[in-house]
């Protein structure tokens, strides 16, 4: 028979057509190599209390997803032994347990594979997993004797009762029942999007379920402790009523409180802050206040008991003032030397003069300013005593200034604007170094012949009884206050 050019063309590519049909359906849908000569494929057996409703070519599952099939079934003297034919290719580890179970409830059993530990090597062909690491469900007609049983033993007119309330309980509800089942379905859809980090979330959740358990006792008394609280709500209802009925409008009232407050609040909270700052470096201090404030209220009461039960009751306490005029004499080293002192009587106030003014002279001086600005502890530094927060914070020790006690150098050494140099932190003292001078004796020149002598303040006095024996008459406090005659 002659055909056409064209007729050949066409039978050629209709017989290329169906060999790769053929092919695809052999190879994709029938599975025949993989069928025939396990292709791609290898076995591992299960063994089973019994079928559980298996069948021939049952899907096998691990972590949801489709791996094989039940490639055959047979019984042993034990129960039932099912053959799986996985795909190779996917690595499931062999620490694991298999279960039977069912896609619906009329039947459509398959098997899942449940891994207990990941670093478990995997299955090879021809493993073989114990009967002790397998479950299948419960016989479905033993199931529905029991509930046949259990309903029998049930009174009818009982049963009537809990249908007729069950169908008052739900009946109108159908919105919402549809709701529920809506947000059900739509929960379980994006599980199974989710499935592989919530299948993550049940393996890992021994550690949180044994704590659980490591801690059953501090649950129970915290239900305890529960109960104990919803007993007390229970009793004092009227009460919980009560702040439950009048919450809302002092939580009004407060929100209106807020609101007047509101330009100045704010201020208020920063300031407190920074109160709070303060407070929190000197909390011991505070601490010590408090604790000494009992022993002073104590000392003053105790002024008031001479006074008790007379008619000089109303004057309140005895005090007794001992005047010591320059003793200790004052301390000028560290501050304005004596030429630039300001006279006490002049009524002008100019501009503070620059840097820090303290006494510096040495911090262990016994004499003369024990308790100056120099001898201050630091509060961030426990141990460490110095005039400002700078050298407290700095590291640096405190330097007196020149030798400690006499004036030398530059009158306005204090006023420069430069920084007293101060020792580095972890500088040991030099060799043989003397230690700290002792303190001067409070003196002043006189000249017995002339009266006069230089003060503390750089000003000359006159005085010329200084050297002579005072009579006794004029030995009283009033003299001290006086100022020398001749000023």
């Amino acid at each position: 028979m002659y055909l056409s050019r064209q007729a050949r063309i066409q039978l050629a590519i209709f017989t290329v057509v169906a060999l790769a049909a053929s092919a695809v359906m052999v190879l994709h849908y029938m599975k025949l190599p993989a069928a025939l000569f396990g292709v791609g494929r290898y076995t591992v057996t299960v063994e089973l209390a019994r079928t559980g409703g298996l069948y021939n070519s049952s899907n096998v599952t691990y972590r949801g997803a489709e791996v094989g099939r039940v490639q055959s079934l047979h019984l042993t003297a034990t129960g039932a032994a099912a053959v799986l034919s996985l795909k190779s290719g996917i690595d499931i580890p062999s620490d694991l347990k298999v279960e039977v179970h069912s896609q619906s409830a009329v039947g459509e059993q398959y098997v899942a594979l449940l891994p207990r530990s990941e670093t478990s090597p995997p299955l090879k062909n021809g493993d073989v997993i114990p009967i002790k690491d397998t479950s299948v469900p419960p016989d479905i007609n033993s199931l529905i004797d029991a509930l046949n049983t259990g309903l029998r033993a049930v009174p009818r007119d009982n049963l009537k009762t809990v249908v007729d309330e069950s169908y008052t309980a739900v009946g109108g509800l159908g919105p919402e029942l549809s709701r529920i089942v809506k947000g059900s379905t739509d929960l379980s859809i994006d599980a199974r999007r989710n499935l592989d980090p919530l299948l993550a979330l049940i393996d890992q959740a021994g550690p949180v379920l044994d704590s659980q358990t490591d801690t059953s006792d501090a649950i129970q008394g915290w239900a305890a402790h529960l109960a104990t609280v919803t007993h007390e709500l229970q009793t004092h209802d009227e009460a919980v009523a009560g702040i439950l009925d009048n919450a809302g409008p002092a939580a009004a009232q407060g929100q209106k409180l807020v609101e007047r407050l509101q330009p100045t609040l704010p201020i208020l909270l920063a300031n407190l802050v920074s109160v709070s700052q303060v407070a929190l470096t000197y909390q011991s201090d505070l601490e010590q206040t408090l604790v000494l404030v009992p022993q002073l209220i104590s000392d003053e009461s105790a002024g008031l008991v001479a006074n008790a039960n007379t008619k000089q009751a109303y004057r309140g306490q005895y005090l007794s003032f001992n005047l010591n005029l320059n003793l200790p004499p004052p301390c000028t080293t560290g501050f304005l030397p004596a030429q630039q002192m300001r006279n006490p009587t002049l009524e002008d106030y100019p501009e503070r003069p620059a840097g820090d003014l303290y006494c510096r002279i040495p911090q262990d001086s016994p004499m003369i300013e024990v308790r100056g600005a120099r001898n201050i502890p630091c509060e961030t530094v426990p141990g460490k005593r110095a005039p400002t927060v700078k050298l407290c914070e700095s590291g640096e020790q405190y330097v007196p200034l020149n030798d400690g006690y006499n004036w030398k150098g530059d009158p306005n050494a204090t006023l420069s604007g430069g920084d007293i140099p101060q020792l580095p932190p972890g500088t040991p003292p030099a060799a043989g170094s003397p230690g700290p001078a002792p303190p001067p004796i409070a003196a002043a020149q006189y000249d017995p012949a002339t009266g006069t002598y230089i003060g503390p303040d750089g000003r000359q006095y006159t005085q010329s009884d200084l050297a002579q024996t005072a009579p006794k008459k004029d030995k009283t406090w009033q003299t001290m206050l006086l100022p020398p005659p001749g000023r």
